[in-house]
């Protein structure tokens, strides 16, 4: 954060929180209280009425304030949560960005609306998973971003779950998304030579090279009309008995579904069979594969190596 940044947040602070001494300041914005010091200085010989009171720190003249955002309370609570989830699910330095937003936000709110957002916030939890390789995962996507925004081509090795085994892939980075707890990268592979998207923790030992590329403007367009080329039509008939479940379980690659006397009917659209296989092997005996019969035999065989481990 440079000098002008600090100026303007030590101002925010101070009207977001009333009363602040030079040391609660340095230790917000890691500084020196001697820098404080100077920065209030600055601040005043700049026309920012700071009072100073001896014993109890700084504060604002009454009636100073800075341009106010107009926000109801619904939509401060979304911009702040929103900025409490994306806090917790990015790397260190979005994370700092996002809670200085929140500073800035909560500042300039009437004081009777942050009371209702701070009250709302101590009642709200929003709980993702948590994974034992987070660190390494927020280290992942701090050096996608750069990769991303410098449009340098990438290498890594990739796990890929349904065709078996790792390669080694290069590709250029265009975009990130975060979908059902897991990150994925989008990007143009150089080995299938297409759009296609990445899990993040399938990758490893990730490597920037000094190629670069364009990105195309309509690259999400192409991934997503990629992802409606699924041509296997999949159906499945569940006992009623599961069948709330399966509708809060439901599956990625679910486009219909339709209630009839025998059970819950789903209509899947996929690849390839391995992409539900899983799936389906988890609600046991109370799902029955109706077409295709290809896949009705892989369940069957699936099983069969199933029984052979208990046996």
């Amino acid at each position: 954060m440079n000098k002008t940044d600090r100026l303007l947040a030590i101002v925010l602070e101070l009207q977001r929180r009333g009363q602040l001494r030079a040391e609660d300041l340095a230790e917000t914005f890691e500084r020196s209280p001697r820098t404080i010091y100077r920065d209030i200085l600055a601040l005043g010989e700049a026309g920012v009425p700071i009072l100073a009171v001896p014993g109890h720190g700084y504060s604002l003249m009454e009636g100073y304030f800075l341009p106010p955002l107009s926000f109801t309370t619904e939509e401060a609570m979304m911009v702040l949560l929103g900025s409490d989830s994306m806090a917790r699910n990015f790397d260190a330095q979005y994370r700092a960005a996002a809670e200085s937003a929140v500073r800035k936000i909560e500042s300039v709110l009437p004081e009777r609306l942050r009371e209702d957002v701070q009250y709302l916030q101590s009642n709200i939890r929003v709980i993702g998973r948590g994974t034992d390789g987070e660190t390494k995962q927020h280290e992942l996507l701090q050096t996608l971003r750069r990769a991303l925004l410098d449009r340098h081509t990438i290498r890594f090795c990739y796990h890929a779950r349904h065709s078996g085994g790792s390669l080694v892939r290069e590709a250029d980075p265009y975009g990130l998304a975060y979908v059902r707890n897991a990150w994925y990268l989008a990007a143009y592979c150089h080995l299938r030579q297409e759009i296609h998207p990445f899990r993040l923790d399938r990758m490893e030992k990730l490597e920037v090279l000094s190629s670069t590329f364009t990105r195309p403007a309509t690259f999400w367009a192409a991934l997503e009309q990629k992802n409606q080329a699924r041509t296997m039509t999949v159906r499945v008939l569940f006992d009623w008995e599961i069948a709330r479940w399966v509708r809060e379980e439901r599956s990625y690659y679910l486009t219909a579904e339709e209630e009839t006397s025998d059970g819950l009917l789903v209509t899947l659209t996929v690849r390839q069979e391995s992409e539900i296989l899983q799936w389906l092997l988890s609600w046991g005996s109370q799902c029955r594969v109706v077409e295709p019969d290809s896949l009705r035999a892989h369940l069957a065989e699936e099983a069969r190596a199933m029984l052979q481990n208990y046996t």
